[in-house]
């Protein structure tokens, strides 16, 4: 259903925090002009921990309105509670998206079973396609490869975004015998997951170097491990640098060396580092991104 290199989209502020429409508009036609193959509204790079839930629900709105059926939409409707996760979603569906990724509720630690009934529990309650999405390293909560092939027996879970290991996901797609697509949520192994049958990448990276993200994933699915392995050396150093600080200070930081967004960024997060400024221009520069 959906495939390829998936935005993880930024949501532009102003200095003082408030939302910047214009640039959010002008950030998506930079995706829509520069082959991106869909668009994460209000995903973790999207701050949807810094966003209330009126803006919350304002963006994906907004989103789904300019991309105007283009490309896949999906909204980011994810939250630690299960009523909020499927009033969430649910405002996903009526708003137009495509489908909803929803992490695993973070802070309370439920068992594997608490995973189980909360996922079933938004699939039930709302008729849209939904991506689970894994990120131990953020939620401390990790959904098990058991857990994930239970799921995806619900006719509306199409998916899984797996961010953590390569052998992780692969344990994934062989517990699910195909019928998950499976994503890379880490861009340094996004290539090396598609090779062994992920479907893409709900990539960072692909917020300042898209083009170069479409490619190789293009490249990943068609088998042709050297034409990707090519175009991933020349974006391995966004990989690794846009997370020298907490994701999405770094990208935040990037687009708007590249003129496509202003500087704003809500706190407990905060401007990226002044010593590291040089260490991520120079891969950016290497990536072919410049600054404006």
């Amino acid at each position: 259903m959906f495939e390829g290199s998936m935005v993880a989209l930024a949501t532009p502020m102003q200095s003082d925090g408030r939302l910047a429409w214009d640039a959010l508009g002008a950030l998506i036609d930079f995706h829509l002009d520069n082959a991106t193959d869909a668009i994460i509204a209000v995903g973790t790079t999207g701050e949807s921990a810094t966003l209330n839930t009126e803006e919350h629900c304002e963006v994906i709105r907004y989103v789904i309105k300019r991309v105007a059926r283009q490309v896949p939409v999906i909204a980011g409707t994810g939250a630690n509670s299960t009523r909020e996760a499927i009033e969430l979603t649910q405002f996903a569906l009526d708003a137009g998206a495509d489908a909803a990724l929803l992490v695993t509720p973070y802070y309370n630690k439920p068992t594997q079973e608490g995973l189980f009934q909360h996922y079933k529990a938004v699939a039930e309650a709302v008729a849209i396609p939904q991506i689970l999405y894994n990120v131990p390293g953020r939620t401390a909560c990790d959904m098990l490869p058991e857990t994930i092939a239970r799921l995806a027996e619900l006719n509306n879970i199409v998916g899984h975004k797996e961010a953590s290991t390569v052998d992780r996901a692969r344990e994934v797609m062989a517990r699910c015998d195909g019928g998950l697509a499976v994503y890379s949520g880490e861009d340094a192994n996004a290539m090396e997951i598609i090779l062994n049958g992920g479907r893409g990448v709900i990539s960072v990276t692909a917020n300042v170097a898209p083009r170069a993200m479409h490619d190789m994933c293009a490249a990943a699915l068609a088998g042709d491990r050297e034409k990707a392995a090519a175009i991933d050396a020349g974006i391995a150093g966004l990989h690794r640098d846009l997370f020298l600080e907490s994701n999405p200070i770094p990208v935040k930081w990037a687009l708007r060396e590249m003129g496509l967004i202003p500087a704003g960024i809500r706190l407990p997060l905060t401007q990226f580092s002044e010593h590291l400024h040089a260490q991520l221009r120079e891969s950016m520069k290497l990536a072919g991104v410049w600054a404006a």
